[in-house]
């Protein structure tokens, strides 16, 4: 198993693992060749410095795993640095053998070699297993998050 920043030959891999998923599969467009909103937000993501799309490969390089970590500046903290953990996928075989583990260590260092003073995910209440995992890695149900969508 490898864990490194995301190529956009890796994009292919990414949104089936976003589409292969309970809620991913009623929000996601998975088909080939892949749609173009896929390859822009790709784009932007890979030419911001503040994003960070990890995957992780396989033993025979398949991507087996993804998350995106984002890094934002803000005034609190006294003008403190925050990361998020978004989009977190992991191939339905691999699931329950360490590598949820693996992932988050190594955004978790990431975030900490960056100077973020926290570390911050949401999760979906209809997902309770992913919630448990979070809680026994360290995270705290501190707050309650709201989302306003626009579709």
């Amino acid at each position: 198993m490898h864990i490194r920043q995301a190529t956009i030959s890796d994009l292919t891999a990414i949104v089936q693992l976003l589409a292969d998923d309970e809620l991913g599969k009623t929000r996601e467009n998975f088909q080939l060749p892949l749609p173009d909103v896929y390859l822009q937000a790709f784009a932007k993501i890979d030419a911001d410095p503040y994003q960070y799309l990890l995957v992780v490969e396989g033993v025979d390089a398949t991507i087996i795993g993804t998350m995106q970590l984002s890094f934002i500046p803000y005034l609190t903290y006294q003008g403190g640095l925050r990361a998020q953990i978004e989009a977190v996928r992991i191939q339905k075989e691999h699931r329950g053998s360490g590598l949820g583990t693996k992932m988050f260590q190594y955004a978790i260092d990431l975030a900490k070699a960056k100077g973020a003073h926290v570390l911050q995910l949401t999760t979906d209440k209809k997902r309770p297993q992913a919630k448990r995992f979070y809680e026994s890695l360290g995270f705290v149900a501190s707050h309650e998050g709201m989302k306003l969508h626009f579709y």
